[in-house]
């Protein structure tokens, strides 16, 4: 354990859950651990070396029975480490910036739960998708849920200025825990059948893995299981755009217009709707050439909306690039189509991405070395 700072009130710990993560385990640890008073890690039946390396990174290490249930070995972690904040993090996760906010809530009473910026990063290229998640817990909050597990209500929430990087979604990771998720969230929506987030998060596994019939079923009964009143949940805005995804992928073409068509009051303001949108469109103009002259410029309206709109990462799911370059990419490339050079070349610098940050040009598997590890009381400086 780290000595606190003489001026600490609150001890911060980082709570790790693992099983055979060796590759990622002292990377995690070490993007936090300068911020942190203690690191614990409970490993639920490791077969590889993920115990002696998160040793050897400074966490100490208890040890859980898995039981095909997170919130049980999240809740039991959070016992083991018994601070006063804990700072939840994943594997395939690292602190990415906002360290120092989180050393300072050694002067924070825990009164809140702190949502953290999670990047999801995806597919063969660069592309990402943030979400906000409840990942600083007063000492007290616990878990509930058997899979994709949220703390219980209680303190309000707030937006903490961190970024963590997830590797999750990878191609190599999503190969490695293929099915495990659906069968839990079946046998979740067994005990909470009406329950919209489940069938939410049951809809986005079939979408990830080109199950597109069945994500859109399970989109359509998150949906209807939401409330009639009342604000709509932030996953919300993840569901309607990749459901558009989904059922461009079916092949589905009019029933994503007219879906889109009734969801433009609730999306007018999301880059990542109308990019979904005119990749639905243009699948459709490709698929029936009779559709082409009426569909290209709604096509070109849709990418036209992103880039006006810009980026917006505070919407969940979005994915960057969406509102600049992606967008001036896809419009660049259909003025060439339609033999409009100008206004292609205009397009031409906006439609480059942006130049790769310190971390994103790190190996996958590379060790993370922070940039710099705050003295002990720097770090405790509110």
């Amino acid at each position: 354990m780290t000595a606190l700072p003489p001026s600490a009130v609150y001890r911060v710990a980082l709570v790790m859950i693992v099983r055979d993560e060796a590759p990622r385990i002292s990377r995690a640890i070490q993007s936090l651990l300068p911020w942190v008073d203690e690191c614990v890690v409970l490993d639920t039946g490791s077969r590889d070396n993920t115990v002696a390396l998160a040793q050897a990174a400074g966490a100490r290490v208890g040890h859980f029975t898995w039981c095909d249930d997170f919130s049980a070995a999240r809740n039991a972690a959070l016992e083991l480490a018994g601070a006063d904040w804990h700072v939840v993090l994943d594997a395939d996760e690292w602190l990415a910036s906002g360290g120092p906010s989180l050393a300072a809530l050694r002067q924070q009473a825990p009164a809140f739960v702190g949502q953290v910026r999670v990047d999801s990063h995806f597919g063969e290229g660069d592309e990402r998708a943030p979400s906000w998640l409840p990942r600083v817990l007063p000492g007290w909050v616990r878990y509930e849920g058997r899979i994709h597990e949220q703390p219980r209500r209680g303190p309000p929430t707030q937006r903490l200025p961190v970024v963590f990087e997830h590797l999750g979604y990878a191609p190599a990771a999503l190969a490695q825990k293929a099915g495990r998720n659906a069968a839990l969230l079946g046998e979740a929506l067994k005990d909470s059948p009406d329950d919209p987030y489940l069938w939410y998060q049951l809809g986005k596994d079939h979408d990830v893995y080109e199950r597109w019939a069945q994500a859109i079923d399970c989109f359509e009964q998150a949906c209807k299981a939401l409330p009639p009143q009342g604000p709509l949940p932030a996953w919300r805005h993840d569901l309607e755009v990749r459901c558009l995804h989904a059922l461009k992928r079916a092949g589905r073409h009019a029933e994503g217009v007219l879906r889109a068509e009734a969801g433009l009051g609730l999306w007018s303001h999301s880059p990542d709707f109308f990019f979904a949108l005119g990749d639905l469109l243009l699948d459709w103009a490709t698929q029936d050439l009779s559709r082409a002259d009426e569909l290209l410029p709604m096509i070109e309206d849709a990418w036209q909306r992103c880039l006006m709109l810009g980026e917006r990462p505070d919407l969940e799911g979005s994915v960057a690039g969406r509102g600049s370059h992606l967008a001036a990419r896809n419009l660049m490339l259909l003025y060439q189509v339609l033999e409009r050079p100008e206004d292609a070349a205009a397009l031409s610098s906006l439609a480059q991405p942006p130049a790769p940050t310190r971390l994103e040009q790190a190996l996958p598997g590379a060790v993370y070395q922070p940039a710099a590890s705050p003295p002990a009381a720097a770090a405790s400086a509110p």
